[in-house]
């Protein structure tokens, strides 16, 4: 990492060190990251995203441009010298170290087997945050979004098993007696998971049992047909981009609320990977 960035810059290229693995429910692995090159990342939000920068190889490192302009000189690597880059969630984080949960869904793409395969003493690189940078006020600029406003009575959070980890930040997060209105859906019902929160929440479930994700209509159907306070809410969304997009037409059109008291965001896309290129209309 470059040191003379730790004061100015907002976030940072971390060196990182797996410090524990351990499974969650069936579909979901937890690994917690450290080590000295960890000791300034920090997290602006309960759904701060980061990139983390994986090894071609098991067991490999993972060397990241750093500086100025680093993503630039990224892309030019070889492919054979790049590490792949993937997007994910703080889902807790204590002084120098991070959990992040990643989703495992067999041999499908490069994050999902390096998460069936990873083991304490691994190497990545992590691109988040960095705590020697002084609060500007804009946690967005820094990849967490999550924002109800105070006026809100009441909370939608609502997405699939990518926005897992945000979703459960955010409800243990929440004031006492904070309502919210939570729909989650898994791969299976072995998924769900337990939160501690000083809020009021209900939570619905939504298992696939085997349907593809990204295919089922479950989860806007839940939202569709749930009842919902007639007072000013809030509502944070997350996962395949298709469905949140969905989802979002529905709270403004349908029930409408308005769009500047909705955050979302398109954790990923169906039948692409976070290589492929963004296309027009796929907001």
């Amino acid at each position: 990492m470059t040191t003379d960035l730790l004061g100015t810059e907002p976030t940072l290229h971390f060196d990182a060190e797996v410090l524990a693995v351990a499974p969650l429910g069936e579909s979901l692995v937890r690994v917690t990251f450290g080590g000295p090159g960890m000791r300034d990342v920090t997290t602006c939000g309960p759904d701060q995203r980061i990139k983390i920068f994986l090894p071609r190889e098991p067991g490999g490192s993972a060397r990241v441009p750093t500086g100025e302009d680093w993503y630039g000189r990224y892309r030019e690597l070889p492919d054979a010298e790049r590490p792949y880059m993937r997007t994910y969630t703080i889902r807790a984080a204590r002084a120098g170290e991070i959990d992040v949960d990643f989703v495992r869904h067999g041999d499908s793409g490069p994050a999902t087997r390096w998460a069936g395969a990873v083991a304490p003493g691994d190497q990545v690189v992590i691109y988040g945050p960095n705590a020697r940078f002084a609060d500007d006020g804009d946690p967005a600029r820094r990849g967490a979004d999550y924002g109800a406003p105070a006026d809100a009575t009441w909370q939608v959070l609502a997405g699939d098993e990518t926005a897992l980890p945000a979703i459960g930040g955010i409800v243990e997060s929440l004031a006492p007696g904070q309502r919210a209105y939570v729909f989650v859906e898994v791969p299976v019902a072995a998924d769900r998971q337990e939160w501690r929160t000083a809020g009021d929440v209900t939570v619905t479930w939504l298992p696939r049992n085997g349907a593809p994700a990204g295919t089922s209509a479950a989860l806007l159907a839940a939202v569709r047909e749930a009842e919902l306070p007639a007072e000013p809410g809030y509502a944070w969304l997350a996962g395949e981009a298709g469905q949140v997009r969905e989802l979002r037409r529905h709270l403004v059109g349908e029930r409408g609320m308005d769009r500047k008291r909705i955050d979302f965001c398109g954790y990923w896309r169906y039948g692409k990977s976070e290589d492929a290129p963004f296309e027009a209309g796929q907001d």
